[in-house]
């Protein structure tokens, strides 16, 4: 009679295989960040030679002299095959030197983190707008889906959803800087952040615009999360306690909601720095968005290419922490 023996792995083998898993998923992931930054940069490359006109015409003018001009295309290597062109920045850029600007010939790494200390705050600040106006409004109209308020929230947020950011910027600054005179209707102080006070005196009305337009998107969300958490079995267990719907909610339904919550933040990165690039243009804040346009517009191109690749790399970096802050959320309410 034959015995079945059972082979049970160790805890030193499961650890292993676990580690394994978890560098596997951390190559994979690393190598599309990778290749996404790369496509993305290729792409910005091509088409700004695609337009007409280079930076030698734009410095020079179309009337500049021919050898002239040849002699700073020669210099800022615009005479080079394409292919060598875009290689030499790539290899450059992968250690962290991204050169140096066509026009100013400051360093771009340092132009950057210069406007960083403008865009990045106002994204930060338009996040957090955004969640303390999503997360109570949408429970609230998930918790009375069947009630005019419920539906009223509803209807505002779609409304608001449809509306393009720079006009809800316009309306602020109509009404609360220039009827009211209560906050300033643009710009930023040319010391920086060095009366804080003053700094973010600048920034309220560009949050406010940016975080009004992505809460309008998130509360659909949190709504239909709410309503999905309302008819779980869980809370069902929960309101058999004696608890009431909202204190069900509140106590057990945090987790639950979360999760879709910072999922949705992950991806609305990009639409925050996207719309971070109107939004500077609105209120005349001298960020990274400003900066691109104007780039743009000059055929600056080693800037250019910078500017996106930093970007690219700054969402991509937090969508991949959005995605493990949610694989961590769902495995403790998988525990709990």
């Amino acid at each position: 009679m034959a015995t079945a023996i059972r082979c049970r792995a160790s805890p030193a083998a499961r650890s292993g295989a676990s580690l394994g898993v978890s560098l596997g998923s951390a190559l994979r992931r690393s190598s599309t960040v990778a290749a996404t930054i790369v496509t993305a940069t290729l792409v910005v490359f091509l088409l700004l030679r695609a337009l007409p006109g280079d930076l030698a015409v734009a410095r020079l003018g179309t009337d500049g002299d021919p050898a002239a001009l040849a002699a700073l295309r020669r210099t800022y290597g615009l005479d080079r095959p394409l292919a060598v062109q875009y290689l030499d920045w790539l290899w450059h850029a992968v250690r962290g030197d991204f050169g140096v600007s066509m026009l100013s010939g400051a360093d771009v790494g340092a132009e950057i983190a210069e406007k960083s200390a403008v865009t990045l705050p106002l994204i930060l600040a338009s996040s957090l707008i955004a969640l303390a106006i999503a997360v109570p409004l949408g429970a609230l109209a998930g918790l009375r889906a069947r009630r005019w308020d419920g539906a009223l929230v509803s209807a505002v947020s779609q409304v608001g959803a449809a509306i393009p950011p720079f006009w809800i910027g316009l309306v602020l600054i109509t009404a609360v800087a220039v009827q009211w005179r209560a906050l300033p209707a643009g710009g930023f102080p040319v010391d920086g952040w060095a009366d804080p006070v003053v700094a973010l005196r600048s920034l309220v009305l560009p949050s406010l615009t940016l975080g009004a337009a992505q809460a309008a998107i998130l509360v659909r969300f949190v709504r239909s999360t709410t309503v999905e958490a309302l008819g779980s079995g869980w809370l069902r267990t929960a309101r058999a306690t004696g608890l009431r719907r909202a204190e069900a909610l509140r106590a057990h339904g945090a987790r639950a909601i979360a999760i879709p919550v910072v999922s949705v933040l992950g991806v609305q990165v990009s639409t925050l720095v996207t719309g971070s690039i109107v939004i500077e243009q609105v209120f005349a804040l001298p960020g990274i968005g400003a900066m691109l346009v104007r780039d743009v517009g000059l055929r600056d191109h080693i800037k250019v290419q910078g500017t996106v690749a930093i970007i690219v790399a700054v969402v991509l970096l937090v969508s991949a922490a959005a995605e493990a802050a949610v694989v961590r959320l769902d495995a403790r309410r998988s525990t709990a």
